[in-house]
């Protein structure tokens, strides 16, 4: 009986020991995250003294049937708080304030949970310091909703009744659906960053960071409730090429597990970002989780833009030559690049022979090593596109090859996944690519999740709906609707390779998709303001050299623009309808500042005060004309005095249907 008793006693004492409940507060004490342990772990947030997130489950369960967040036994418990501030390259501002207070729960089985609660969200991430291999058959995460709010939904693009593993190979590129949380689809997978409304002026955008050899997460409606649970692809076990052109890789069989794990490792970091969508938008969480540079000496890594060939389809007028994939073709790009100061060419696809399977065979109508020259000798450097199946099999051949030829760096196109293996081979191909000083553009690839900050030579991720879609794309697309949603929802994962900058333009009812002569939705304002509007470190001039020839204004205004920033301001905004944002350049004394709105006009009142010193300012501003509403090129550049008295020093400016405008700001 005494020895019975000692037990039972034990055993009470170790329940005891793990069933603890833990509360976290926001250096600003606006959130509050609450934690509870025991036979599951669950997490809440509320914000204000509002609930915002009930009580949600997490586990990870491991391929042999352990499960870390089921009946835990809890180790110890350890608060902290960090107040820093991150020096931060090639990013929308330099230095990024790191405040936190965190707590790290550490279980018995070598495995940890880590929460961090910022003023504008919370975080969380399990961790193991296991030494042997093993594999993550799944994990699990759920956000539970007090109310069935409205949410922000891209949904993947698949066949109606697709089961879960075949809907995991597309290019995650979609429109945003607008419903109610209950009326989500359950077997259609929606990828990240989701937005969902959680109280009266609070929202919560869901994403993650830090990427690593680990699958992306999907979100589908839970069965029961106003919730969202995620969904992971599982591991690739066999691939065949297929898709585009065959260069993509699709699976055909999958194991039974999400993740191989060789030893201690840190898993990717779930993140809630909470507050108002101004809040959200100028969130610097993404940047703040991912793992710091691996990169030592970044002076080599070169941000700008880029003269690009594939959208305009190589339409330039008045040469002797036919135009197309060819060498004069390029060394007219190369000449308007230098004459404009662009920091880059792209080759796209077609410089490489066939369907660009092999990348050491170069098409034959391309003298590949005379236009690398050529670029060289006028301060222009050459990016190539490349498929991801071409690259990934022989990556360090042709890294180290085309470096030597004086290449500076690679579109990697077509990966259409996010499983292990292909975040693994984002970090693969960002290592490698730095080794022989390249810089990349991961196009055809999810969003970026922090590898920016990881490997700084990774200038950009595609990830979104681009202005390539307008292309093919029907006239039921509202672009202008879709860029005002961006920078609350997918900008916060990173930057965007967007690809805009388009001189044709047109209005709601003169647009329609021209595949070779593209055209864009909206105003030209409303296209210079992108480049303030959008993160993107290596940002493309879309349009042919022909057009921003006749446009040389707009293309001045568009060459002098930074692509990275001392700060970054959101002014003002509304998802989904309108977009203010103010950037700092490194030039001394100057600001920029852009708008966007949807297809409804506006006149807003530009705070320029909030971020201005007291002084006198010229506003070199481009906004829309008079009749851009039925001529969408139409737009008016004007220099305006501008005294900044006080915060409440505002500028009014009017924008069309789908317009804008962008402005530089030079202290006299």
């Amino acid at each position: 009986m005494k020895a019975f008793l000692t037990s039972a006693l034990f055993l009470l004492a170790s329940l005891c020991a793990s069933a603890a409940s833990f509360s976290v507060t926001s250096p600003d004490n606006s959130l509050v995250l609450n934690v509870e342990t025991g036979e599951s772990i669950t997490y809440s947030v509320t914000r204000k003294g509002e609930t915002v997130v009930l009580p949600s489950a997490v586990s990870m369960t491991l391929a042999d049937g352990t499960v870390w967040g089921r009946d835990s036994r809890l180790r110890h418990s350890r608060k902290g708080t960090v107040s820093n501030v991150v020096p931060a390259e090639l990013y929308r501002k330099t230095r990024v304030k790191d405040n936190y207070n965190s707590l790290k729960l550490q279980f018995r089985g070598d495995w940890a949970l880590e929460f961090r609660v910022y003023d504008d969200g919370v975080a969380y991430r399990f961790s193991s310091t296991r030494k042997d291999a093993y594999n993550v058959a799944a994990e699990q995460f759920t956000v539970n909703f007090p109310s069935d709010g409205k949410v922000y939904v891209p949904y993947v693009k698949a066949e109606e009744g697709a089961p879960y593993d075949k809907q995991f190979h597309h290019s995650f590129e979609r429109p945003y659906t607008q419903q109610n949380l209950s009326a989500m689809d359950r077997g259609h997978l929606a990828f990240l960053p989701l937005m969902a409304s959680a109280d009266k002026d609070a929202k919560v955008c869901i994403s993650e960071a830090n990427l690593e050899a680990y699958p992306g997460m999907y979100l589908v409606r839970n069965s029961e409730g106003n919730g969202l649970e995620g969904i992971f692809p599982t591991v690739p076990r066999t691939e065949v090429n297929g898709g585009h052109l065959g260069i993509e890789r699709i699976v055909t069989e999958r194991e039974d597990y999400i993740a191989a794990v060789e030893g201690p490792r840190s898993f990717p970091w779930r993140i809630l970002f909470i507050g108002t969508e101004l809040q959200i938008a100028s969130s610097d969480l993404t940047y703040l989780l991912a793992e710091p540079s691996r990169i030592d000496d970044l002076s080599w890594i070169k941000p700008g833009k880029v003269a690009w060939d594939w959208w305009n389809a190589w339409n330039i007028a008045g040469v002797d030559f036919e135009a197309g994939i060819n060498t004069p073709t390029y060394c007219y790009y190369i000449d308007f690049a230098a004459a404009n100061g662009i920091e880059y060419v792209i080759l796209d696809d077609g410089w490489a022979d066939g369907n660009g399977g092999d990348l050491m065979k170069i098409n034959p109508d391309i003298d590949l090593q005379h236009i690398i020259s050529y670029a060289g000798e006028r301060g222009v450097g050459i990016i190539l596109w490349a498929g991801f199946d071409a690259f990934e099999k022989d990556m360090e051949n042709v890294c180290r090859h085309y470096s030597r030829m004086g290449v500076k760096g690679f579109k990697v196109d077509f990966m259409n996944r996010d499983d292990q293996k292909m975040t693994e081979f984002n970090y693969r191909a960002a290592e490698t690519a730095a080794k022989y000083h390249l810089v990349l553009d991961l196009h055809g690839s999810h969003k970026g999740a922090g590898i920016n900050r990881t490997w700084p030579n990774v200038l950009n991720n595609e990830g979104v709906f681009g202005l390539e879609n307008l292309k093919w794309g029907g006239t039921k697309t509202s672009m202008v609707h879709y860029d005002a949603c961006l920078p609350f929802l997918r900008a916060v994962a990173g930057p965007m390779d967007y690809t805009q900058g388009a001189m044709r333009n047109a209005t709601k009812s003169n647009f329609r998709p021209v595949n070779s002569e593209p055209m864009s939705q909206g105003t030209r304002c409303h296209q210079l303001a992108l480049y303030l509007i959008f993160d993107s470190p290596l940002n493309m001039l879309c349009d042919s050299p022909t057009n921003y020839i006749a446009e040389q204004q707009c293309t001045d205004f568009i060459c002098a623009v930074p692509t990275v920033w001392d700060d970054t301001r959101m002014l003002d905004g509304k998802i989904g309808e309108y977009v203010i944002t103010a950037r700092k350049s490194p030039e001394a004394g100057v600001w920029y500042v852009g708008g966007i709105t949807d297809w409804t006009p506006r006149s807003v009142d530009v705070q320029l005060g909030s971020v201005l010193e007291p002084g006198k300012y010229i506003l070199q501003l481009f906004r829309d004309g008079a009749n851009s509403h039925r001529r969408a090129s139409d737009y008016k550049y004007e220099e305006v005095p501008f005294t900044v008295s006080g915060n409440n020093s505002s500028f009014t400016v009017k924008m069309a249907p789908g317009g804008g405008f962008a402005m530089k700001i030079v202290r006299l």
